[in-house]
């Protein structure tokens, strides 16, 4: 089924775009705004407004398929791409893509994206956003155009199988961590609650005590709160890079043993950390620093599970990482990586080498962009996905958790009707 028209609108996201590199500076809080001036090329303010563009394709049986173009939060920093605004790339897309795209067969998900994911403009690749949102209408377009849910074309293309089971969802508590994690809990979510530990002073402690109170405090709302014993979700705590700010980048034994500290702190609960160090020097030199402290726990039968997030940006970057055991697990984040094709790859390859893949995100995406990735993952098959949009807990939850259930419900239904 040929595609004959590609619309585009500007759109808001979930969250904002925040100046990491002026937050991790000490920019103060007023109220929901930071207080000082950026320093990330791009930004006028510290904390603004995050922008997306849904892309819209049209096809010759009047269908119209979707997808969003959005960046992470903390855009411009740890290599990424800069800023993304509506008003500067929607013209891009119009000018450069859609042209390319009128005319073709919908027919084949990972011949489209490897196509769309080659263009390039004035010698360099689309913006990450862009491949991300582009990719994510492809998908649906294949899905409708062949009369399958987008899931069905990852399994049949990708040589996997769409799970039967959900797949375990993280949620993310931003800075109201005390608060949001009740919500969590009562909603049962498996694996929380995030904590947004990004200033040393203020959120980790000088030698580390105020996380301790807050994982204490955590454990015990649990505990208190939860209406099974069985109810023992994960602890996954992104810290920003902030223990090693506070212990050293290469002070490995320190490292480890305040996270050793956490991981008996944090019992019965099994603890994951996000981040540890942010070498904030290139790829190479985060890979060796996360490949030595994962070491460290491993020789020393630590079971917290480390996190790479930081500088592990691409598939390449996840390829790496994840052939030096940096960390127990990686943080898929699916905007940077571009086409959602790449996620799919990133997960199926962490899992290949045996690390945990966590296919994450940003707060700073859409419903849209959520519930696609819903469906990559349970194509895939993660350990756990992001709940997403957004740093209120219900809303991110509700759209991965119903996109899911929609997905098991009519799997399931096809099934019956082909008995």
């Amino acid at each position: 089924m040929k595609i004959v028209d590609v619309v585009c609108s500007a759109g808001r996201t979930g969250f904002y775009f925040d100046d990491q590199r002026a937050i991790k500076g000490g920019a103060g809080h007023d109220g929901v705004f930071y207080v000082g001036a950026p320093v990330t090329e791009g930004f006028r303010s510290i904390r603004q407004a995050g922008e997306s563009i849904s892309v819209m394709i049209v096809l010759e049986d009047g269908q119209v398929a979707y997808g969003d173009c959005a960046a992470v939060q903390y855009s411009g920093a740890g290599g990424r791409d800069p800023l993304f605004l509506a008003e500067d790339f929607i013209p891009v897309i119009e000018k450069y893509i859609k042209p390319t795209l009128i005319g073709k067969e919908a027919d084949n998900f990972r011949k489209m994206a490897a196509d769309m994911e080659a263009i390039q403009v004035e010698g360099k690749r689309l913006h990450t956003a862009i491949r991300y949102g582009l990719s994510q209408a492809i998908l649906d377009a294949v899905a409708k155009a062949t009369n399958r849910m987008m899931c069905e074309v990852v399994a049949d293309e990708y040589g996997c199988t769409v799970s039967e089971t959900p797949i375990d969802i993280f949620t993310q508590s931003g800075d109201d961590r005390y608060d949001n994690s009740d919500k969590m809990i009562i909603k049962g979510a498996q694996v929380l609650p995030h904590a947004l530990i990004n200033n040393v002073q203020t959120k980790l402690g000088p030698q580390g005590e105020k996380l301790e109170e807050y994982v204490a405090w955590l454990r015990d709302r649990i505990l208190q709160h939860r209406t099974s014993e069985d109810y023992l979700p994960i602890f996954h705590i992104d810290v920003y890079g902030t223990i090693g700010a506070a212990f050293g980048n290469d002070n490995y034994k320190a490292m480890a043993d305040y996270i050793e500290k956490l991981g008996r702190i944090a019992k019965p609960f099994h603890l994951r950390i996000e981040g540890p160090m942010d070498c904030d020097v290139d790829v190479p030199t985060q890979m060796k620093a996360l490949a030595a402290l994962t070491a460290e726990l491993d020789a020393r039968g630590c079971d917290v599970e480390l996190v790479a997030d930081e500088w592990c940006n691409t598939l390449e970057d996840i390829k790496l990482f994840a052939d030096n055991k940096a960390g127990h697990m990686v943080q898929i984040k699916t905007p940077d990586l571009g086409g959602i094709n790449n996620t799919i790859e990133a997960v199926l390859y962490c899992k290949e080498k045996g690390i945990g893949a966590y296919q994450g995100g940003t707060c700073n995406e859409t419903d849209r962009s959520a519930q696609v990735c819903v469906h990559c993952a349970m194509a895939t098959q993660p350990v756990q996905i992001l709940a997403k949009p957004g740093m209120g807990v219900d809303e991110g939850f509700m759209i991965v958790y119903n996109e899911m259930n929609r997905i098991l419900a009519m799997r399931k239904a096809k099934k019956n009707l082909n008995k």
